[in-house]
């Protein structure tokens, strides 16, 4: 999959083109029809339109122009009240997912877009997989060594928490800049997951009480005992964020060291 910046008249817009090779006719009707409900979500990037163009798919997206939050952290340091707006606009994006029995799958700092007005908005529509009303759990191993939660390392079934140890490794990316586990092989990093042997804060020191507890109710190892997006909305540290237009300045500073370094 490709993705490229195009303008349409005066609109900028990005493009994802989808090789139709490999995927299943249904799996791919699914995708669309997926992304062109959830464009209704402020928290999650709009499709505008959708085209078959020879054997490729192309979705047309919502230009973010703040780039990814990979490469805010990469830049920048984030104050702890930019962190909580920054969990807030993803919990409100993966609430609307979950509530919709959908899980993510690839949740992670590069799938987290960013607009220079404050805005924050989920990405990658590719792994979604939507579970029957009756269903709780999917059992297919899926998404990027680093951010895989203990269930799905193991390859047991999952669920939406799933997701949310996701997002607790992007908090911990947040406060660090780095992955846990980051140097270590994919294999020795799942064995340290698979085990529960869970990464602990450099430097918990200087983090608010709020902050702390907030990455702890995220990174249970245990899911039945992990948080969900709803109850981490009502936690202190996101129900004390202000809004999102305080990350703006944050946004266009990582986009401009971003340009002035070529990275």
């Amino acid at each position: 999959m490709l993705e490229r910046v195009q303008r349409r008249a005066t609109r900028l817009v990005a493009v994802r083109k989808i090789n139709l090779r490999g995927l299943r006719k249904k799996e791919l009707n699914f995708n669309e029809l997926m992304v062109m409900r959830m464009s209704r979500n402020p928290n999650l990037v709009n499709c505008l339109d959708s085209y078959l163009v020879d054997k490729q798919f192309w979705l047309v997206m919502e230009y973010m122009d703040g780039g990814t939050l990979s490469d805010v952290i990469s830049k920048t340091y984030l104050s702890d009240d930019e962190m909580a707006a920054i969990s807030r606009e993803c919990l409100q994006g993966l609430d609307f997912l979950h509530s919709n029995h959908v899980i993510h799958r690839e949740v992670k700092s590069r799938n987290i877009l960013l607009r220079t007005d404050g805005s924050v908005k989920l990405a990658d529509f590719g792994l979604f997989v939507q579970l029957s009303p009756e269903q709780s759990r999917q059992s297919s191993v899926t998404g990027t060594s680093g951010w895989m939660a203990p269930e799905v390392v193991k390859g047991q079934p999952c669920g939406p928490k799933a997701d949310i140890w996701s997002f607790g490794i992007v908090g911990i990316e947040m406060v660090e800049g780095e992955v846990p586990y980051w140097i270590e092989t994919p294999v020795s990093h799942q064995l340290l997951i698979a085990t529960g042997k869970r990464r602990k804060l450099q430097q918990p020191e200087p983090l608010s009480p709020w902050l702390r507890d907030f990455l702890r109710c995220c990174l249970q190892t245990n899911s039945a005992r992990r948080w969900s997006a709803k109850e981490l909305l009502q936690h202190p540290f996101v129900t004390s964020a202000k809004p999102a237009s305080i990350l703006a300045p944050r946004i266009i500073a990582g986009r401009k060291k971003k340009e002035e370094t070529g990275m």
